[in-house]
């Protein structure tokens, strides 16, 4: 009985090693054929190549259809370790213009998956990128010799005209963080690394298609599969219309040529960018091809800066720019009216604070104040609207001042379409409580009215801020593509934002801008037959002041707002004003008079120089 029990429980013990075994083989192969790919890639790599067809780039063109930014043919060159065998490395080398450190270095890394995450021993690995049209035929003559070594045909970056670097952008090797983030990449892949490139890669960059082709028993391609029923076609990137008029920015980086600063120009009612130049910049060109990343090197070691685009990403004082956004809010708060007058003695004088000014007449209200750009005026508005009883506080003041900043799009980013924007700086009551421990009035933080002290706006900000008064009290926000092919723009760029003003305030400030270009400080902006209006800004530095002009022609349906800022300029009267009335009077007439022509080779060749330093 008990031998017979054991016999039993034996029975069952080994029948339960038996399906444990089982289960395990059956578990292995699941992992093997299922879980696991790296045999079926083994297999089908014996049999099948699956080649990655790259989509073409989309295009760029201009608002008038002029092609700015198209494709041009490049080669890259592929291994696939597992076929690399019996290679004449000398000849490799000598046909590729490489040393043999290179290559072994090459080699070293693709190996690498910390460098290489894809790396396969089986597929096919980017070996080297972007040979010109003369080494891959060089190269194509001799492949044969080379086994595992192949040719991928792939499109690299025209650029039609030699400005826009910054803008434009540039191509470059996607890196591992960027693979990481979207598996629409593998080595060797390029992605947009700035500018509008960056922007709007997913639109650009299209959908990659498969061959499926057919080896031997040696590996030799034999054809297409199945007559090419498994391939998947690439969809080509969808092209761009971009709002620049390149003629215009072609004019703004002549102008700025020698200078360091920025030109931008918005049409008022779309928030379209017609130009927006930056200087000092460089040729796109010089980032395409296999010398891309040295001359990257060199442009980012430049002490001034040619990779920045100061139009989005500099920030400075407004200056005098910025007192048509403070005679708004002054207005709409009630702290003056536009009869109210003010006294300035070749300044702001009270309680032993002194703010300079220049002669003119005294007292003034608001239109001449606004024309001759009075300094002491608008510290008086600001004195008044702090120390107002009706806030309560100077605390409660200033945050009242500060909505209508932020409403007429300052301290924050304005969501342009391009990456990098910077938000520029309105100090808040908090900022001031901690700095002054509580203790400080509208006579404190006086100099903000006058676009100075603790305020900062780039370029695009104050071009916005031409356009929100051409528009009496609205913008939509800047953009610098007109249309996606096949895509609606996002609603930020198709809706208008308000600010906190009522229109009738905004009249008044067209008043006194178009009497600055008639009679005050923009003189040099008169244009014969067009009613522009201006402000000039000569924003306070350490070393020598920056020029700035902002401005909007006509005056009235305007078609055009624009903005200078030229460092170390002096006078917004020497640089800003001129410059501001070039791009105006080309965008609106089509061309240049004569005499303007004169005045922006002049403009042109004129130098600034910083301390021992020619800038």
């Amino acid at each position: 009985m008990n031998n017979d029990y054991r016999f039993e429980n034996r029975k069952f013990v080994v029948a339960g090693i038996v399906v444990g075994i089982v289960l395990l083989f059956i578990a292995r192969l699941f992992y093997l054929q299922i879980m696991n790919d790296e045999y079926k890639k083994h297999a089908d790599s014996n049999a099948f190549l699956n080649k990655t067809v790259y989509p073409s780039r989309g295009i760029m063109y201009d608002r008038n259809g002029k092609l700015l930014v198209s494709n041009q043919p490049a080669y890259d060159v592929l291994v696939c370790m597992r076929n690399m065998k019996d290679l004449d490395t000398l000849s490799l080398c000598e046909s590729l213009g490489i040393t043999r450190e290179f290559f072994e270095k090459r080699i070293k890394d693709i190996k690498n998956k910390s460098l290489n995450p894809g790396y396969s021993f089986y597929t096919d690995q980017l070996f080297m990128g972007q040979l010109r049209t003369e080494d891959f035929a060089k190269f194509q003559e001799q492949l044969y010799k080379f086994n595992g070594f192949s040719i991928r045909r792939r499109t690299v970056r025209q650029y039609e005209y030699s400005v826009g670097g910054a803008l434009f952008g540039d191509l470059g090797e996607v890196s591992k963080k960027e693979m990481e983030a979207d598996d629409y990449y593998v080595r060797g892949d390029y992605i947009g690394k700035q500018g509008v490139e960056s922007y709007y890669e997913k639109q650009l960059r299209g959908e990659k298609g498969t061959e499926v082709l057919l080896r031997d028993a040696y590996g030799r391609i034999k054809g297409r599969y199945m007559d090419g029923a498994m391939d998947v076609a690439p969809v080509p990137g969808k092209n761009l219309t971009l709002s620049l008029d390149i003629e215009l920015q072609l004019l703004a980086e002549r102008l700025l040529q020698n200078k360091i600063g920025s030109v931008v120009a918005i049409e008022p009612e779309t928030g379209e960018v017609l130009c927006m130049a930056s200087s000092p910049s460089f040729d796109p060109q010089i980032l395409v091809g296999r010398q891309r990343g040295d001359n990257h090197r060199l442009l980012s070691k430049d002490k001034q800066k040619p990779l920045l685009n100061r139009a989005i990403m500099g920030t400075y004082p407004p200056g005098s720019t910025f007192k048509t956004a403070q005679a708004l809010t002054f207005l709409q708060e009630g702290a003056i009216e536009p009869e109210t007058s003010f006294p300035c003695s070749l300044g702001f004088r009270y309680k032993g604070l002194h703010v300079g000014c220049h002669a003119h007449g005294s007292p003034l209200p608001l239109v001449p104040a606004l024309a001759t750009s009075c300094n002491s005026y608008f510290c008086w508005g600001l004195y008044r609207m702090i120390g107002s009883s009706r806030f309560g506080s100077s605390q409660e003041a200033l945050t009242r001042w500060k909505d209508h900043m932020v409403a007429m799009g300052f301290g924050y980013r304005l969501g342009i379409d391009l990456p990098g924007e910077a938000r520029g700086f309105i100090p808040n009551s908090a900022f001031y409580d901690k700095w002054y421990g509580g203790r400080w009035n509208g006579l404190t933080i006086i100099s903000i009215s006058i676009g100075q002290g603790e305020v900062t706006l780039t370029p695009l900000q104050i071009a916005n801020l031409g356009a929100t008064i051409a528009n009496r009290g609205k913008y939509i926000a800047p953009h610098v593509v007109k249309e996606v092919q096949g895509e609606e723009l996002d609603s930020l760029y198709r809706f208008p934002k308000y600010t906190m003003v009522d229109k009738e305030h905004y009249e008044t400030v067209v008043e006194g801008m178009r009497e600055a270009v008639l009679n005050g400080t923009c003189r040099a902006a008169n244009l014969p037959g067009i009613e522009v209006c201006g402000k000039t800004g000569t924003a306070q530095n350490r070393g020598k002041d920056h020029s700035a002009f902002m401005g909007f022609a006509p005056m009235d349906n305007p078609k055009i707002a624009v903005a200078v800022y030229v460092e170390n300029g002096g006078f917004g009267a020497v640089y800003g004003v001129p410059i501001g009335a070039l791009i105006m009077e080309k965008y609106l007439t089509g061309t240049l008079s004569e005499a303007s022509e004169q005045k922006a080779n002049d403009i042109q060749q004129r130098v600034i120089y910083y301390g021992n330093q020619e800038r």
